[in-house]
Protein backbone atom coordinates (compact mmCIF):
# COMPACT_ATOMS: atom_id res chain seq x y z
CA UNK A 1 0.00 0.00 0.00
CA UNK A 2 0.97 3.22 -0.73
CA UNK A 3 -0.25 6.30 0.61
CA UNK A 4 -0.87 9.61 -1.54
CA UNK A 5 -2.05 13.18 -0.24
CA UNK A 6 -5.63 14.46 -0.55
CA UNK A 7 -6.74 14.28 -3.84
CA UNK A 8 -6.10 18.24 -4.53
CA UNK A 9 -2.55 17.60 -4.65
CA UNK A 10 -2.31 14.72 -6.90
CA UNK A 11 -2.49 14.09 -10.89
CA UNK A 12 -3.00 11.28 -12.87
CA UNK A 13 -0.63 10.82 -16.17
CA UNK A 14 -1.57 8.74 -18.93
CA UNK A 15 1.29 8.44 -21.14
CA UNK A 16 1.36 7.59 -24.48
CA UNK A 17 -1.65 5.25 -24.44
CA UNK A 18 -2.15 4.90 -27.98
CA UNK A 19 -2.95 2.15 -30.34
CA UNK A 20 0.54 2.68 -31.92
CA UNK A 21 2.00 0.90 -28.91
CA UNK A 22 -0.83 -2.28 -29.26
CA UNK A 23 -1.51 -5.16 -30.97
CA UNK A 24 -4.30 -3.68 -32.93
CA UNK A 25 -1.28 -1.29 -35.05
CA UNK A 26 1.07 -4.97 -35.48
CA UNK A 27 3.26 -3.10 -38.25
CA UNK A 28 3.93 -0.52 -36.03
CA UNK A 29 5.16 -0.49 -32.06
CA UNK A 30 3.04 -3.52 -30.90
CA UNK A 31 3.12 -4.04 -26.46
CA UNK A 32 1.53 -6.96 -25.78
CA UNK A 33 -1.17 -6.38 -23.56
CA UNK A 34 -1.91 -2.79 -24.37
CA UNK A 35 -5.00 -1.94 -24.54
CA UNK A 36 -5.35 -3.63 -21.17
CA UNK A 37 -4.16 -0.86 -19.29
CA UNK A 38 -7.52 1.23 -19.51
CA UNK A 39 -9.48 0.41 -16.19
CA UNK A 40 -5.90 1.11 -14.41
CA UNK A 41 -5.73 4.50 -15.60
CA UNK A 42 -8.68 5.53 -15.17
CA UNK A 43 -9.53 4.18 -11.56
CA UNK A 44 -6.54 6.09 -10.63
CA UNK A 45 -7.62 9.24 -11.99
CA UNK A 46 -10.15 9.03 -9.80
CA UNK A 47 -7.72 9.63 -6.88
CA UNK A 48 -6.34 12.88 -8.65
CA UNK A 49 -7.34 16.51 -8.63
CA UNK A 50 -6.33 16.80 -12.36
CA UNK A 51 -5.72 14.09 -15.20
CA UNK A 52 -2.87 14.71 -17.52
CA UNK A 53 -3.23 12.66 -21.52
CA UNK A 54 -0.02 12.50 -23.91
CA UNK A 55 0.72 11.39 -27.64
CA UNK A 56 2.99 10.77 -29.69
CA UNK A 57 2.33 12.24 -33.11
CA UNK A 58 4.91 11.97 -35.60
CA UNK A 59 5.34 12.90 -39.44
CA UNK A 60 5.50 10.32 -42.02
CA UNK A 61 8.97 11.84 -43.61
CA UNK A 62 10.42 11.47 -40.15
CA UNK A 63 13.85 11.04 -40.44
CA UNK A 64 14.31 8.07 -37.92
CA UNK A 65 11.84 5.95 -39.83
CA UNK A 66 12.90 2.37 -39.91
CA UNK A 67 13.34 0.89 -43.43
CA UNK A 68 15.00 -2.40 -45.35
CA UNK A 69 18.61 -0.44 -45.32
CA UNK A 70 18.13 0.97 -41.74
CA UNK A 71 16.34 -1.39 -39.67
CA UNK A 72 14.45 -0.89 -36.21
CA UNK A 73 16.99 -0.07 -33.42
CA UNK A 74 20.07 0.59 -35.73
CA UNK A 75 21.65 4.48 -34.60
CA UNK A 76 21.05 7.57 -35.96
CA UNK A 77 23.19 10.26 -35.70
CA UNK A 78 21.55 13.96 -34.44
CA UNK A 79 20.73 15.73 -32.13
CA UNK A 80 16.69 14.45 -31.20
CA UNK A 81 17.07 10.84 -32.28
CA UNK A 82 18.95 8.20 -31.14
CA UNK A 83 17.56 4.74 -33.15
CA UNK A 84 15.40 4.04 -35.92
CA UNK A 85 11.83 2.97 -34.94
CA UNK A 86 8.90 1.76 -37.09
CA UNK A 87 6.39 4.29 -38.62
CA UNK A 88 4.13 4.68 -35.57
CA UNK A 89 1.47 7.60 -34.25
CA UNK A 90 0.94 9.04 -37.41
CA UNK A 91 -2.28 11.58 -37.37
CA UNK A 92 -5.39 10.26 -38.72
CA UNK A 93 -4.40 7.08 -38.29
CA UNK A 94 -5.78 4.04 -35.60
CA UNK A 95 -2.12 4.38 -34.08
CA UNK A 96 -2.46 7.83 -33.44
CA UNK A 97 -5.75 7.29 -30.82
CA UNK A 98 -6.32 7.45 -27.78
CA UNK A 99 -7.33 3.79 -26.86
CA UNK A 100 -11.14 3.04 -26.02
CA UNK A 101 -12.65 3.62 -23.02
CA UNK A 102 -10.17 6.47 -22.09
CA UNK A 103 -11.54 9.98 -22.09
CA UNK A 104 -11.75 11.99 -25.29
CA UNK A 105 -8.45 14.71 -25.75
CA UNK A 106 -10.55 17.74 -24.70
CA UNK A 107 -11.97 15.90 -21.59
CA UNK A 108 -8.09 16.22 -19.91
CA UNK A 109 -6.89 18.75 -17.66
CA UNK A 110 -4.03 18.98 -20.05
CA UNK A 111 -2.47 17.02 -22.98
CA UNK A 112 0.91 16.78 -24.72
CA UNK A 113 0.95 16.01 -28.41
CA UNK A 114 4.89 15.72 -29.39
CA UNK A 115 7.01 14.55 -32.13
CA UNK A 116 6.16 15.97 -34.95
CA UNK A 117 9.00 17.32 -36.04
CA UNK A 118 11.42 15.57 -38.64
CA UNK A 119 14.66 15.22 -36.37
CA UNK A 120 12.95 14.78 -33.21
CA UNK A 121 11.77 11.77 -31.12
CA UNK A 122 11.27 12.62 -27.51
CA UNK A 123 10.57 9.80 -25.03
CA UNK A 124 9.38 11.63 -21.86
CA UNK A 125 6.08 14.03 -22.00
CA UNK A 126 7.92 16.64 -20.60
CA UNK A 127 10.01 17.97 -22.63
CA UNK A 128 10.05 17.94 -26.32
CA UNK A 129 13.22 17.42 -27.27
CA UNK A 130 15.85 14.63 -25.91
CA UNK A 131 18.21 16.87 -23.47
CA UNK A 132 14.96 18.37 -21.56
CA UNK A 133 15.32 22.20 -22.95
CA UNK A 134 11.64 22.77 -24.44
CA UNK A 135 9.31 22.05 -21.93
CA UNK A 136 5.83 20.54 -23.21
CA UNK A 137 4.31 22.86 -20.03
CA UNK A 138 3.27 19.85 -18.11
CA UNK A 139 5.78 20.77 -15.31
CA UNK A 140 4.45 24.19 -15.28
CA UNK A 141 1.12 23.45 -15.09
CA UNK A 142 1.35 20.74 -12.80
CA UNK A 143 3.18 23.11 -10.31
CA UNK A 144 0.92 25.86 -10.96
CA UNK A 145 -2.18 23.80 -9.67
CA UNK A 146 -0.17 22.49 -6.30
CA UNK A 147 0.08 19.27 -7.13
CA UNK A 148 2.67 16.89 -5.33
CA UNK A 149 1.99 13.17 -6.45
CA UNK A 150 1.81 11.90 -10.02
CA UNK A 151 0.31 9.06 -10.59
CA UNK A 152 1.69 7.46 -14.19
CA UNK A 153 0.91 5.17 -16.12
CA UNK A 154 0.79 4.21 -20.09
CA UNK A 155 3.11 2.72 -22.65
CA UNK A 156 5.82 1.77 -22.67
CA UNK A 157 7.12 0.98 -18.91
CA UNK A 158 10.51 0.65 -20.86
CA UNK A 159 10.58 3.72 -22.84
CA UNK A 160 7.94 7.00 -22.43
CA UNK A 161 6.86 6.10 -19.10
CA UNK A 162 10.03 5.71 -17.69
CA UNK A 163 11.40 8.79 -18.88
CA UNK A 164 8.68 10.56 -18.03
CA UNK A 165 8.67 9.57 -14.64
CA UNK A 166 12.25 10.78 -14.48
CA UNK A 167 11.69 13.67 -15.62
CA UNK A 168 9.10 14.38 -12.91
CA UNK A 169 11.38 12.96 -10.18
CA UNK A 170 13.90 15.61 -11.67
CA UNK A 171 11.19 18.30 -11.57
CA UNK A 172 10.86 17.34 -7.64
CA UNK A 173 7.19 15.59 -7.56
CA UNK A 174 6.39 12.33 -5.90
CA UNK A 175 5.99 10.15 -8.52
CA UNK A 176 4.05 6.57 -8.05
CA UNK A 177 4.20 4.11 -11.19
CA UNK A 178 1.13 2.14 -11.44
CA UNK A 179 2.64 -1.23 -13.08
CA UNK A 180 -1.13 -2.50 -13.75
CA UNK A 181 -1.64 0.62 -15.97
CA UNK A 182 1.89 -0.23 -17.91
CA UNK A 183 2.76 -2.75 -20.04
CA UNK A 184 6.56 -2.67 -21.64
CA UNK A 185 8.62 -4.38 -24.42
CA UNK A 186 10.69 -6.67 -22.98
CA UNK A 187 11.31 -7.99 -19.27
CA UNK A 188 15.01 -7.12 -18.76
CA UNK A 189 14.40 -3.48 -20.43
CA UNK A 190 11.49 -3.11 -17.99
CA UNK A 191 13.55 -4.45 -14.55
CA UNK A 192 16.16 -2.18 -15.52
CA UNK A 193 13.77 0.74 -16.11
CA UNK A 194 12.23 -0.17 -12.62
CA UNK A 195 15.09 -0.17 -11.02
CA UNK A 196 16.21 2.84 -12.43
CA UNK A 197 13.18 5.17 -11.65
CA UNK A 198 13.01 3.19 -8.16
CA UNK A 199 16.67 4.44 -7.76
CA UNK A 200 15.52 8.25 -7.75
CA UNK A 201 12.45 7.84 -5.67
CA UNK A 202 9.75 6.53 -7.19
CA UNK A 203 7.82 4.35 -5.91
CA UNK A 204 5.49 1.45 -7.22
CA UNK A 205 2.27 -0.07 -7.03
CA UNK A 206 0.52 -3.06 -8.65
CA UNK A 207 -2.92 -1.54 -9.46
CA UNK A 208 -4.72 1.30 -8.32
CA UNK A 209 -6.31 -0.50 -5.38
CA UNK A 210 -2.99 -0.14 -3.39
CA UNK A 211 -3.43 3.28 -3.20
CA UNK A 212 -4.64 5.49 -0.14
CA UNK A 213 -5.63 8.87 0.41
CA UNK A 214 -3.69 10.06 3.21
CA UNK A 215 -6.35 10.96 6.34
CA UNK A 216 -7.09 14.58 6.64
Amino acid sequence: MVIIPAKTFVASFDVHAQYTFTQMCKDELPVEGGTEIVDELNAQARLAKVRIGSKEAHNPKAIWIADEQHPQLSSIEGENVDVRWNAHAMPGTKGFQLIEGLPKVTDYDYFVWQGIELDMHPYGACYHDIAGKLSTGVIEFLKCKNIRTVLVGGLATDYCVKTTALQLLQAEFNVVVNLGACRGIHAKTIADAIDEMRALGAQFVNSASQLCLEAS
